[in-house]
């Protein structure tokens, strides 16, 4: 483990601060706008953060994201919410900012990274964010059932989603932490042909089987991989709030984006398999 910069206020224009946990090093990066940063894991961008405009969604698939949050319960009501992947923390600000008083639970295993944003980028006062130390397959099996109106899934580990996360047995967990109208958002980097989603969202579909998928259109043609955002939940009729808005925003979003909705995620994206139980840790197959 790498040594943490310095304590104090957020690094200024031009400024870096970092940590490396497990090989990789996470930083926080000024950006040129004032009190904006970027949140850097391993060289990607993992989060955006606008500390004086917490509604400031700059991330294209983070957007969509905060549409469907928008669109779930009533307007600026609390909500109850888990997020497995906290980087920046760049969601649940946006939550706590919009819809005061929610609860949010982030699962976020890497300790020094949340040290580092913590330190860097502080969360408000009374903010209702409760970040937890643990991985997200163990912190989904703790949550009580039926406790919370939205599961959010967007963790990443060397650029990809962690293979214990997109099984039918995890999403089992997604389906039992949420309430019968909750819903599942899950950030998926893929391109075509799409063979790892499909396979994801046919192990969803098992215990969520409703589905609405987003992607900007040179994803979904193949030009370049990208961010798929996938809405899951019990009956069609709760993701309609979610599905209006993502089609509004389609429209008018600085980058354009594709809306599909459950039939065209059945004919774009079926034909998967269920992803299988990675190995437990010393390579002995669970079970």
């Amino acid at each position: 483990m790498g040594s943490q910069a310095p304590s104090g206020e957020p690094a200024g224009p031009g400024g870096v601060a970092g940590v490396a946990e497990a090989a990789e090093v996470a930083e926080v990066v000024a950006t040129e706008r004032a009190r904006t940063f970027l949140v850097r894991v391993g060289g990607r961008d993992q989060s955006h953060v606008d500390l004086d405009d917490p509604s400031r969604l700059e991330f294209g698939y983070v957007r969509r994201m905060g549409d469907v949050v928008d669109a779930h319960g009533g307007p600026g009501a609390p909500l109850r919410v888990v997020h497995v992947g906290g980087a920046g923390l760049t969601l649940p600000r946006y939550v706590a900012h919009t819809r005061p008083r929610s609860s949010q639970v982030v699962l976020e295993p890497d300790t020094a990274l949340t040290a580092l944003v913590r330190e860097r980028l502080p969360l408000p006062r009374r903010s209702g964010i409760k970040v937890r130390p643990v991985d997200g397959r163990t912190g989904l099996a703790e949550l009580r059932e039926g406790a919370f109106d939205l599961v959010v899934l967007d963790a990443y580990a060397a650029g990809r989603v962690p293979a214990d996360l997109v099984t039918p047995a995890a999403f089992a967990l997604v389906a039992r932490a949420l309430a019968p109208d909750g819903l599942a958002l899950l950030n998926l980097s893929d391109r075509t042909p799409f063979a790892h989603t499909r396979d994801v969202l046919a192990g969803l579909r098992v215990h969520l089987p409703h589905l609405t998928l987003s992607a900007e259109p040179p994803t979904l043609k193949g030009r370049r991989a990208g961010n798929l955002v996938v809405v899951a939940g019990r009956a069609a009729e709760h993701l309609a709030g979610g599905d209006r808005a993502l089609a509004r925003g389609a429209v008018s979003a600085l980058t354009p984006y594709v809306v599909l909705d459950a039939v065209g995620v059945a004919s774009g994206f079926g034909g998967g398999t269920p992803l299988p139980e990675p190995p437990a840790p010393g390579g002995r197959p669970e079970g």
